[in-house]
């Protein structure tokens, strides 16, 4: 089956950027099979059930702002806020009416900013904590001793 993708990659990506002469060179059966392989792996994509399905959408279709913003909805499900803002920002270039597209941007960096300011608590609660005891310094070191 990996071998049938991969063949039916080389086809379309051939297709994509071959002159007129060669597209028609090209059998009618091998380009329905990579037009049926977009179908199934865009369905997939769309209903967020499968992450590879929608990568490998993509890679039929990389201009597509739909689909890179149901890769981003699914990466949200997967809990990758950062990978999916970077495919909603990307959709938001190629189609920037796109509505709702910046409801999700904000949704997903509201998810990763809690994460990023819990990486080191301690450190927020002894600065928070203001002066607690004795502190050092090497200011005046012959009235302390350490």
């Amino acid at each position: 089956m990996t071998r049938f993708l991969a063949l039916a990659l080389a086809l379309a990506v051939l297709l994509l950027c071959s002159p007129a002469w060669l597209r028609a060179a090209v059998s009618p059966a091998a380009a329905k099979a990579a037009a049926a392989t977009l179908k199934r792996d865009s369905a997939r994509c769309r209903a967020h059930t499968d992450l590879d399905a929608c990568y490998d959408a993509i890679r039929w279709s990389p201009g597509d702002p739909v689909l890179l913003v149901a890769l981003g909805d699914t990466l949200m499900l997967a809990k990758r806020p950062a990978d999916a803002i970077r495919n909603y920002r990307r959709a938001a270039e190629l189609a920037p009416d796109t509505r709702g597209l910046a409801a999700k941007i904000s949704a997903a960096e509201g998810k990763l900013a809690p994460r990023h300011a819990q990486r080191n608590p301690a450190v927020d609660a002894a600065s928070a904590s203001g002066p607690a005891g004795k502190q050092y310094s090497n200011a005046a070191p012959e009235t302390q001793s350490h």
